[in-house]
């Protein structure tokens, strides 16, 4: 069965061709002197950890392809540095999904189960790293190892995530899937400020209820937006990839129809709603701008080119504007301290709109790096902006969104800016697990630790 919306015929290879194209990465990376510092080069990047130490990048782009699959089994094959763009359309052509697909089309499977990927499946699902039955793994120490639940190697399976790359590279995964209707009904559902947090438990508890996310669009303003599979395309169904803008419908409609594959990335064509900084929902501009570029890798590089050139810093400074602190951050909260989070970051922050996202574990067992408690319902709060900069004190919203995440129980990502101290960071973050993770498959230091790497 095949699924409205499929178009893209992604990059598949054979298991042949896979297993020479993974031989060969690890014989390029044994055969970097040791000391010198190495990375995998992927054409894009969902990091917001700019520049970095100089190092040697390894080429990944044989690693990119669709291995296989399996319907019946409800799994696919795939290599590390496949996208969930590719990955996506290989699987509705089966009438397929993978269980979390996270929202940006450029995001790689590997990525995704290395660090972390959330998505409105979630409260059902967990994260990524979740849905992987095994994977080959190059190791920092130069070996390649098979990781799995029951394995040899189920330390790493459950230490790869969260670590960043600094415990090696995922090679190939195996990774469930579910099945999928063609289209997904939609509700918006205002909810008021008090109520937000028994709500979000309530949805979440609807057998019915196959998506669930929210946006907060000012204090005291916020939807809960509920998606269920349909046969139904409804009126429409709508499309937010030309001139309409997916989260301003939100406040102006009751219920919407979307294709699945629609569905699955209706963040991505304007970045959530960061594209409007760039000028991208001026109606003039979007005419303009070509419907291939609306896409966040796009809006990504040139955020990246601007931190590089510093021509925005340069204009403001001529306008007499103070300097900006960006403030990128997905951070998770326990769902009954959502509200006490929400007004203390719209009073010390202000930044809007932000994205709601209830999640919790799959799995009975915790991930030692990203420790949360299995079967507790938490909830992702992402913001994505900047505010001005507080004389004196360029990271002090930063700073005060980790003070805040710790005092209420919570965990922040680590794609992008880490201001903890390094004793604060590993009390968050399990030192003592990572470092006999670290001991067992990087004992010679080949690649940095996971402080050094996410807070220079």
């Amino acid at each position: 069965m095949s699924v409205a919306g499929y178009s893209i015929a992604p990059p598949t290879v054979s298991p042949t061709t896979h297993a020479a194209a993974a031989a060969d990465l690890v014989r390029r990376y044994r055969a970097v002197p040791p000391g010198t510092p190495v990375r995998l080069g992927k054409p894009s990047s969902n990091l917001f950890r700019f520049g970095g130490a100089a190092a040697q990048r390894l080429d990944a782009s044989a690693l990119t392809g669709v291995i296989g699959v399996d319907p019946v089994a409800r799994s696919a094959e795939v290599q590390g540095m496949t996208t969930y763009e590719h990955l996506v359309d290989a699987t509705l052509a089966h009438g397929m999904m993978p269980t979390v697909v996270p929202q940006l089309k450029t995001i790689t499977l590997g990525g995704a189960v290395t660090g972390l990927g959330i998505e409105s499946s979630s409260f059902r699902y967990g994260l990524p790293h979740e849905s992987v039955r095994e994977m080959d793994v190059l190791t920092a120490a130069g070996e390649v190892v098979t990781a799995s639940p029951d394995g040899p190697h189920a330390d790493l399976h459950r230490g790869f995530a969260n670590s960043y790359g600094t415990l090696g590279y995922a090679l190939r995964l195996l990774v469930d899937l579910l099945p999928v209707a063609p289209y997904v009904r939609l509700e918006h559902r205002r909810v008021a400020s008090a109520d937000l947090a028994a709500a979000i438990t309530e949805v979440c508890a609807d057998d019915a209820v196959d998506f669930v996310d929210g946006t907060v669009f000012t204090p005291g303003e916020q939807y809960l937006t509920i998606g269920t599979f349909t046969e139904d395309p409804g009126p429409g169904p709508s499309d937010y990839t030309g001139q309409q803008i997916f989260y301003r419908s939100i406040r102006e409609r009751t219920v919407d129809h979307l294709s699945i594959r629609d569905y699955l990335w209706r963040w991505d064509t304007d970045w959530f709603w960061c594209s409007r900084a760039l000028g991208v929902q001026h109606p003039v501009v979007r005419a303009l701008w070509p419907r291939r570029y609306r896409r966040s890798d796009v809006y990504r590089r040139l955020v990246a080119l601007d931190r590089r050139t510093g021509l925005s810093d340069r204009v403001r400074r001529l306008a007499g504007q103070p300097g900006e602190e960006p403030v990128i951050q997905d951070v998770e909260l326990p769902v009954e301290r959502l509200v006490e989070f929400l007004d203390a970051f719209h009073a010390d922050i202000g930044i809007t709109p932000v994205w709601l996202c209830p999640l919790r574990l799959r799995s009975a067992q915790p991930w030692p790096l990203y420790p949360m408690r299995p079967g507790e319902l938490y909830v992702n709060v992402g913001f994505w902006s900047a505010v001005p900069q507080r004389p004196g004190d360029p990271e002090a919203h930063n700073r005060r969104i980790e003070e805040l995440v710790a005092e209420l129980g919570g965990h922040k990502s680590l794609y992008s800016t880490v201001h903890y101290s390094e004793a604060e960071f590993w009390k968050h973050y399990n030192g003592p697990a990572y470092r006999a993770l670290k001991q067992r498959y990087d004992p010679n230091g080949r690649l940095p630790d996971l402080y050094h790497k996410v807070a220079t």
